[in-house]
């Protein structure tokens, strides 16, 4: 029989646990948690990205003057990181405010191509969206510019306000905050070109020029004043010319 006494069971566990785990079990202290911030590589990316938007401004109407007023210190738009570019290629933001015509179609799309990605476009303003007040009869409006460039925001109005304009900045944010890094390489932005269907419906001008060639309006020429002729084109009577003397 051997003299050595038999270990008791506290002993055993204390010569497991200093065996097999020598470091022992990790303390969080108040110091590290205070210090330290532990997140995803996508969250720290979309923080970086939402909280420095530069935006390139594309204003070809009354709407730009809208978004103007943010740049002095009432709104001061700089609070949410907004830095205006002049280059596309430091901008990722292209705020096209305004009416968007055939020929200024190439440039905006020349634009929208030089920035790097990722990039986004807020539509502002109803001649932006669908063409506004140009998409019954003008032949050189563009209706929408989704048309050309794909569209992460639509801002309406006619022009919309300062106030409106911070709640698309910040719906803005939130949609950035909420992509993934590793779905973004995958759909790349040449997938979304997705158009919307604007139901438009072409209305006739009160203004066509039928009242000129009316019975009644023949009779009101034929029965003009001497000296007066009337003008059928603008259906406004104009004095004739009195002779000069030389």
């Amino acid at each position: 029989m051997s003299d050595t006494p038999t270990p008791s069971i506290s002993a055993v566990r204390d010569l497991r646990e200093a065996t097999c785990g020598p470091v022992g079990a990790p303390a969080v202290t108040s110091d590290l948690s205070e210090n330290v911030i532990l997140t995803s590589l996508d969250d720290l990316h979309n923080w970086a990205r939402l909280s420095s938007l530069w935006p390139l401004l594309y204003g070809t109407a009354c709407c730009f003057i809208e978004f103007a007023a943010l740049i002095g210190s009432r709104f001061d738009f700089d609070r949410f990181g907004l830095v205006p570019r002049s280059s596309p290629r430091q901008a990722d933001l292209l705020i096209v405010a305004g009416t968007v015509t055939m020929k200024m179609a190439p440039a905006l799309v020349r634009l929208y191509e030089q920035m790097p990605e990722p990039k986004y476009v807020i539509a502002m303003g109803a001649c932006t969206i669908t063409g506004g007040m140009f998409s019954a009869d003008s032949t050189t409006a563009v209706r929408g510019v989704d048309k050309l460039i794909p569209v992460d925001l639509y801002l309406p109005g006619c022009p919309p306000r300062p106030e409106a304009i911070f709640d698309a900045v910040i719906k803005l944010r939130k949609k950035v905050g909420d992509e993934s890094l590793a779905e973004r390489r995958k759909h790349q932005q040449t997938h979304r070109y997705i158009t919307v269907s604007h139901q438009m419906k072409r209305v006739e001008p009160a203004v066509t020029g039928a009242y000129l060639r009316a019975e009644t309006q023949k009779a009101a020429l034929a029965a003009a004043p001497a000296g007066q002729t009337l003008s059928t084109d603008a259906a406004v009577l104009t004095p004739a010319a009195e002779p000069v003397e030389s």
